[in-house]
């Protein structure tokens, strides 16, 4: 079964370039304008990967994400001709997995698209048992606190799964930005501090009486068994 991927894009030339590609590679294309038909049509479709354009028309690319949060976690790739990193942050508050500053090539960005699916495509089984209940699935990107799903994005999954690798060892920043964007983007410490925000806020929801990861003065943070 193809992945289905949903570009969502009122720059008509952008829109039509990158499905080329993606069709090219195998990938069955949709494409709206206007975040507000995001939602009816996400419901309607089964939706492998949304490319998710923050200065839409009408609803604006944020409000779609915050919406789309709601209901699933599809990966979003957030598109921008904005680079402030304010508004980068906001977007992966919101629950977005990747951000994409234009101008961009088209080629590559399809490349990220197929990367980050071949992820989902694995057929083995690999789980990491996190103590007291927490279950990541690294194949499937999927966790579960005694048997309860954990909706994480991807960075926040393979951030919990690299910190609980090493118990109670400090990573810094850099090391976690290392680890969780491989492809050399430009990104900041404060991402990585946004994203232990959510997922401690995630974490906190099913298991309130447990803080799983600290920070560490001066050095980063570390994944804390409880006892």
């Amino acid at each position: 079964m193809k992945h289905h991927i949903l570009i969502v894009e009122d720059d008509i030339d952008v829109a039509n370039s990158v499905a080329n590609f993606l069709k090219k590679s195998g990938f069955q294309v949709s494409h709206l304008e206007r975040g507000e038909h995001v939602i009816d049509y996400f419901n309607q479709h089964s939706i492998s990967l949304v490319l998710l354009d923050v200065m839409l028309p009408g609803m604006d690319g944020f409000a779609v994400c915050q919406q789309l949060r709601i209901i699933s976690d599809v990966p979003i790739f957030m598109l921008t001709a904005c680079s402030a990193e304010s508004q980068r942050l906001q977007g992966l508050e919101l629950g977005a997995d990747d951000y994409i500053s234009k101008p961009f090539s088209a080629p590559e960005l399809v490349l990220k698209v197929k990367n980050f699916l071949k992820r989902f495509d694995q057929t083995s089984t690999n789980f990491t048992e996190v103590s007291h209940g927490l279950v990541a699935n690294l194949n499937e990107y999927t966790a579960r606190y005694d048997g309860q799903p954990i909706e994480l994005t991807r960075a926040e999954l393979e951030l919990i799964a690299l910190l609980q690798k090493s118990p109670n060892q400090a990573f810094t920043r850099e090391q976690i930005l290392n680890n969780i964007y491989n492809d050399y983007r430009d990104v900041s410490d404060r991402t990585v501090d946004t994203h232990i925000k959510n997922l401690r806020k995630k974490l906190k929801k099913v298991s309130p009486g447990h803080d799983f990861i600290q920070a560490v003065y001066g050095v980063g943070y570390r994944y804390v068994t409880q006892t």
